[in-house]
């Protein structure tokens, strides 16, 4: 415990001195540590440890929210105030008494990140280059990152709630850049877990540096890809950013209560395939995007969003339950204290079907192989997309054939949804961190091989 229950006690009847419908207190204590190098040397290493605490407040839907990196009792009640008083004077509300809600965790931990010896970290990291230049000669520079933080929450909130927790993240990522006959290309890859030492063992970065040289190859001698509206099979893991960004964002009440979803009024409709079936999942014990808690401090726990194919829940946090009466479902989070919680996805994917994966490229007579996704843009409102495919293969008369490079996939979420048709059993995840309202939080995607009918790729004509 960060602090004491009498002390937040104190603080959240300060918070509703003017007549605040709720009142919560957000501590946080993060260690963090971030290691890059560049050609075998150690370009940077940032430590660094973030303390303080948010305090937000409720008059209706009017959402108040102050920091301060003053944890002191005096300085907690004296932030609690100034956020009470900037809404004016009214009738002093009391707090629930605080309960400490309990838990067993579904994570395990090793050591700490401040344990390791950072010469380990420092050998670890420099076999990726290592590795990448005995796969190649003409591999031209290697980059490697690895970022650990272990975080360490206390909330509080006037309906009684308390509930503390700690979270350790371990990432790890890499590019290669390559040079072949003057073609210039690189290839990057990146992991995590919620974890902390055991990502030394969990994590094969000699598989990684080769893949990721054979990968830069591969475009180097790759052509264009051919544009125009073509059937395209998606591949699992990172595939799944499509459903993140173009649907899954549509289905938060950060957007869905404020009106400017494209899922809004449809509950228990159908908007996609049957064969789709897609959950946000907080419960997977030391994946990337899980918690115990939620930064609300509400148990976390899994919610299916699709059931073969009728929408079936929102993603809810403390405000979006307000706003839409909806039941929360643990998905109130943040970068940290400097941000106020939003509805944000956790472990989000497409679950596994029941298609093979050599059956969707069978049937297919021309179209694209998507192996491997990479950034793009969404329009969260509409979910309009556009994706860049980094690793992408034609398929022609029911055969993988050619590599091709510069593709991208063009479309909008909800009307994807409509066109896959076949999803494969080998259901696969992905490490990102998602921006949004509430700052930046790790996140998984994910997906099986999936089959869209028809979709917009773009190319060279």
């Amino acid at each position: 415990m960060l602090i004491s229950s009498h002390i937040l006690q104190k603080v959240l009847e300060a918070a509703l001195s003017t007549g605040a419908d709720f009142a919560e207190v957000f501590i946080e204590d993060t260690y963090s540590s971030q290691l890059n190098l560049l050609k075998q040397k150690l370009e940077s290493a940032l430590v660094g440890q973030l303390y303080g605490a948010g305090i937000r407040l409720f008059f209706g839907f009017e959402v108040i929210y102050v920091t301060t990196n003053d944890l002191s009792e005096s300085g907690l009640i004296k932030a609690a105030r100034q956020a009470a008083q900037s809404r004016g004077q009214g009738t002093a509300k009391k707090s629930m008494p605080l309960q400490a809600i309990s838990f067993d965790s579904i994570h395990a931990y090793g050591e700490k990140p401040w344990e390791t010896d950072r010469n380990k970290k420092i050998q670890w990291l420099n076999s990726v280059d290592q590795n990448a230049r005995a796969r190649s000669s003409q591999v031209t520079q290697v980059e490697a990152f690895l970022h650990e933080k272990f975080q360490k929450v206390q909330i509080a909130n006037s309906l009684g709630l308390m509930a503390c927790d700690e979270r350790a993240y371990s990432r790890v990522g890499m590019e290669v850049f390559v040079e072949n006959n003057g073609v210039k290309e690189s290839f990057s890859e990146r992991d995590g877990n919620l974890d902390t030492s055991e990502i030394f063992d969990r994590i094969n970065l000699k598989k990684m540096a080769e893949d990721c040289v054979d990968r830069a190859f591969l475009l180097t001698t790759a052509k264009y890809a051919p544009a125009g509206e073509m059937p395209v099979v998606i591949d699992n893991s990172f595939g799944g950013v499509i459903f993140h960004e173009a649907c899954g964002h549509g289905l938060e009440t950060t957007s869905v209560a404020e009106n400017v979803s494209v899922f809004n009024g449809l509950l228990e409709k159908k908007i996609a395939h049957e064969c789709v079936t897609a959950i946000d999942d907080g419960t997977l014990a030391n994946s990337w995007g899980s918690q115990n808690i939620d930064d609300e401090g509400h148990k976390t726990e899994r919610t299916i969003l699709i059931e073969k194919g009728i929408l079936k829940s929102y993603i809810v946090d403390e405000m979006g339950a307000r706003k839409t009466n909806y039941a929360k479902t643990g998905s109130g989070r943040r970068q940290s204290y400097r941000y106020a919680p939003a509805s944000r996805m956790r472990n989000t994917f497409i679950a596994a079907g029941t298609d093979s994966f050599d059956d969707m490229i069978r049937d297919i007579d021309f179209g694209l192989y998507a192996k491997n996704m990479g950034g793009g843009s969404v329009t969260p409102s509409t979910g309009d997309y556009n994706f860049q495919v980094r690793e992408a293969y034609i398929i022609r008369n029911g055969r993988i054939e050619e590599p091709v490079k510069g593709a991208c996939l063009i479309g909008r979420g909800i009307d994807t949804l409509g066109k896959i048709t076949k999803v494969s059993k080998d259901l696969k995840l992905a490490t990102g961190m998602c921006g949004s309202v509430s700052g930046m939080i790790p996140t998984c995607v994910g997906q099986p091989q999936i089959l869209v009918s028809s979709l917009m790729v773009g190319g060279r004509a």
